[in-house]
């Protein structure tokens, strides 16, 4: 086992330190706010008894809030990115300031206070002198546990599209990769550990007064340069005019037409691509944000654009995408390009010796025996138009019991006997596992998704030769196609931008830059 770590980490280094640089700015962000905001606040209900106990009161009541459900608050508001992940970071690194602050200032003798102010001293004088460094132990401990909490939440950023090593971790998840997931949660780790000895260091400096030594000027001086560089990378890294920015939703198969599109548009044109892999919501985040210019395209399914983004009742077929593209083009300024010939629809898969117990056979048949099952979906199957409830109702199912998975989860827990049923796209690289069994949509209950890329207009205007990219793509992928890139993907673990090239290659889209 460790010796699969060490190759994954050598073998990807270069993709690890990006995380890990990611990761660090965006914990030296929020870290820095939390820390000014929180000492601020701090000090101020420390002179206003009565303010305090409601401060502290509302303080603690956003602590409770679970931090995916404030992810998903602030992306309406914020939208996708780091922005959006530091608020959240920010937001729960207050609560410890700001009660070790004004614990730690009101805990202060009393006598103290009163000597200092007997000779002369004014109040700003006392707080530097006298108030702050003898709070300081409680401060500095609380700033401690912060910054390794800080360290690990940051890890649910990727949910953002922000990043950080919980990429790398939630990519592993949903392709089924768990080196990946090892490796990210090491490095977090190792990070927190490093952070927590480099404070105690500090802490050590401070109250044996040999910082003075060194100059707290100088000191503060390096840390100040340190974060105002972090802020500017974070700030700038997505800045360049001539970068595609591409977004894919959190499956194996939206990383990998990410992917592909990324490499051919980078193979064919000057234009550089910046990948943001896994958006949590998928759709339902990416939508609003490639409207408003966050991104310029990414892969989607014209079932879902129709049932999703347009909100139609009737299912999608072939012959509606000019109606479906028309109305892309002049309610959101965007528009289809590169359908890629493939549908990847859903079905129902169920555990293989239920199937041949129970001989079902179809949706239809499922239903004389749900009420015994478990079953089980990723998160947004339940809110979607064509979701969990269309089905029950289409189909009178009535399972036994339900439950929220992870897409990347899915499959482990039906092979572990955790569900018995479960939904599946007819293009999952696990479906040729022996222990599953794809029952047939006898009602096609189910539209066509037809797989493409929805892209900016804008973007195509200014870069026109997008267009000839796309075309290259269109009827260049059948399902068995991509449940093969699926399986090398989630099955081989090979890496999703290793299986684009190999695609491109294979079918004769790759050109070498020599040429």
């Amino acid at each position: 086992m460790i010796q699969k770590i060490l190759n994954e980490f050598s073998v990807n280094f270069h993709f690890y330190m990006k995380l890990l640089a990611e990761h660090i700015g965006i914990i030296a962000v929020s870290i820095s706010i939390a820390v000014v905001v929180g000492l601020w606040i701090g000090i101020l209900i420390s002179k206003k008894p009565k303010l305090a106990n409601y401060i502290i009161s509302v303080v603690n009541i956003v602590y409770t809030i679970p931090s995916i459900a404030l992810l998903g608050f602030l992306i309406s508001l914020t939208g996708i990115g780091n922005t959006t992940a530091i608020i959240a970071l920010t937001i729960y690194g207050l609560l410890p300031i700001v009660r070790s602050t004004y614990v730690g200032i009101t805990t202060i003798d009393p006598s103290i206070i009163e000597a200092s102010q007997a000779m002369g001293s004014k109040e700003l004088q006392i707080l530097y002198k006298i108030k702050l460094p003898l709070a300081f132990p409680v401060i500095f401990s609380s700033i401690r546990n912060m910054v390794i909490m800080t360290v690990a939440l940051a890890g649910i950023a990727s949910f953002v599209g922000a990043g950080g090593l919980g990429v790398a971790i939630y990519r592993g998840i949903t392709t089924n990769n768990e080196m990946l997931i090892l490796v990210g949660s090491i490095i977090i780790a190792l990070l927190a550990l490093v952070l927590d000895g480099i404070l105690g260091i500090f802490e050590k400096l401070v109250l044996s007064h040999k910082l003075k030594k060194i100059g707290y000027k100088r000191f503060t001086a390096v840390i100040v340069a340190v974060i105002v560089g972090l802020t500017t990378i974070l700030v700038t890294q997505k800045s360049s005019k001539d970068t595609i920015e591409i977004a894919s939703k959190p499956t194996s198969e939206s990383y990998i037409l990410a992917e592909i599109a990324g490499e051919l548009i980078m193979n064919e044109t000057d234009l550089d691509v910046n990948i943001t892999h896994g958006i949590g919501g998928g759709t339902a985040n990416i939508h609003p944000a490639i409207e408003k210019g966050e991104f310029d395209i990414y892969p989607e399914y014209t079932g879902t654009s129709w049932q999703i983004v347009l909100k139609k009742d009737e299912n999608y077929t072939n012959d509606k995408f000019e109606t479906l593209n028309k109305a892309y083009e002049e309610s959101y300024g965007l528009t289809w390009r590169g359908l890629l010939g493939f549908n990847n629809t859903y079905s129902l898969g169920i555990r293989k010796e239920l199937a041949d117990q129970y001989n079902i056979e179809t949706f239809s048949d499922l239903a004389q025996f749900a009420n015994q099952f478990t079953f089980g979906a990723e998160y947004d199957f339940f809110e979607r138009e064509d979701g969990y409830k269309a089905l029950m109702d289409a189909y009178k199912l009535n399972f036994k019991k339900v439950r929220d998975m992870d897409n990347g989860l899915k499959y482990q827990a039906l092979f572990d006997g955790k569900l018995d049923v479960m939904t599946v796209f007819t293009t999952d690289g696990q479906l040729s596992d022996s222990r599953i069994k794809i029952l047939r949509d006898d009602k096609e209950f189910y539209p066509k998704y037809i797989a493409g890329f929805v892209i900016r207009k804008d973007i195509i205007k200014k870069y026109p030769e997008l267009e000839e990219v796309f075309k290259k793509l269109e009827n260049s992928i059948s399902e068995m196609d991509m449940a093969e890139m699926n399986y090398r993907v989630e099955i081989g673990k090979e890496s999703p931008r290793d299986v684009a090239i190999s695609f491109l290659k294979d079918k004769g889209l790759w050109r070498d830059k020599d040429e």
